[in-house]
């Protein structure tokens, strides 16, 4: 059987390969020093340390972690709690009413963000929401609820009603059943929203740039894009930015990537 399907672990081999490329660059420039001018593709013998110095103190990239910590989590809260709360509704009222909701919420996903940026840009100006977190939580949770609505109500579409029914015979109220009986068989796919929504969060660039404009709010992708300008840039020190930067998201996925898959996979068959 191995070897009738060896092109699959060719395959497999191409497409770590491929993964891994990005990453070992990244280690080579981060660790090199500006005035070496060897291949990128060749890992030094030394560590640049000041890259990591310039990058903690420079680019302020304590404040960037901190700063995209809070946003991020307060957006991943959100989006989990919501879209659960959301979902099971959809997924157990098979109206049609309901139909039209899970169809729109389907269209949403298919609109780009930065196509309603004008309009979403002048409200949070009214509403004062520029440079704050809580603006850019909001405006991020907007748009990665669809997704987690989505995940959510495919997942318990495809629990047995029969636990809820009997969850009833013994007195519960549908909330009652929803934290006792449906929440605790969510735990794979709110692994996956959680590292689908926090990886977006995390590296969000596009809204971060408008709608966190003072340096005091300013994330890891925003600090990364400070050392390149018209006039100059610092590739080594923003490769080692970008490389503490990449690090909490890639222990993350490391220690929730059982769930992950597991909720993926379940979301799509059910």
């Amino acid at each position: 059987m191995k070897k009738k399907n060896w092109w699959l672990y060719l395959l497999g081999l191409v497409i770590i390969v491929v993964h891994f490329i990005p990453i070992y660059i990244l280690l080579g420039v981060a660790a090199k020093s500006s005035m070496d001018i060897t291949s990128k593709w060749i890992l030094p013998g030394y560590v640049e340390w000041n890259n990591f110095k310039e990058a903690l103190n420079g680019g302020n990239m304590l404040l960037a972690l901190k700063n995209t910590a809070i946003i991020t989590v307060f957006s991943v809260f959100f989006v989990t709690v919501i879209g659960a709360f959301s979902a099971y509704p959809l997924a157990r009222n098979r109206s049609r009413l309901n139909t039209v909701v899970k169809s729109f919420i389907l269209g949403i996903m298919m609109i780009p963000g930065l196509s309603v940026l004008v309009p979403l840009y002048s409200t949070m100006v009214k509403i004062h929401g520029i440079s704050t977190y809580w603006g850019i939580i909001v405006v991020l949770v907007t748009f990665n609820l669809p997704m987690s609505i989505f995940l959510f109500s495919n997942f318990i579409a495809g629990i047995p009603v029969a636990l809820e029914e009997a969850a009833f015979i013994d007195g519960c109220n549908p909330i009652q059943t929803f934290f006792k009986i449906i929440l605790p068989q969510l735990k794979p796919v709110v692994a996956s929203v959680v590292i689908l929504t926090g990886v977006g969060c995390w590296n969000d660039y596009q809204f971060s740039l408008y709608f966190l404009q003072s340096p005091k709010y300013r994330t890891i992708p925003l600090a990364v894009a400070s050392y390149f300008s018209q006039t100059a840039n610092n590739m080594n020190a923003a490769a080692a930015s970008a490389l503490l930067g990449v690090l909490p998201v890639l222990l993350l996925f490391i220690f929730l990537q059982k769930y992950f898959i597991k909720g993926m996979v379940d979301s799509a068959i059910k």
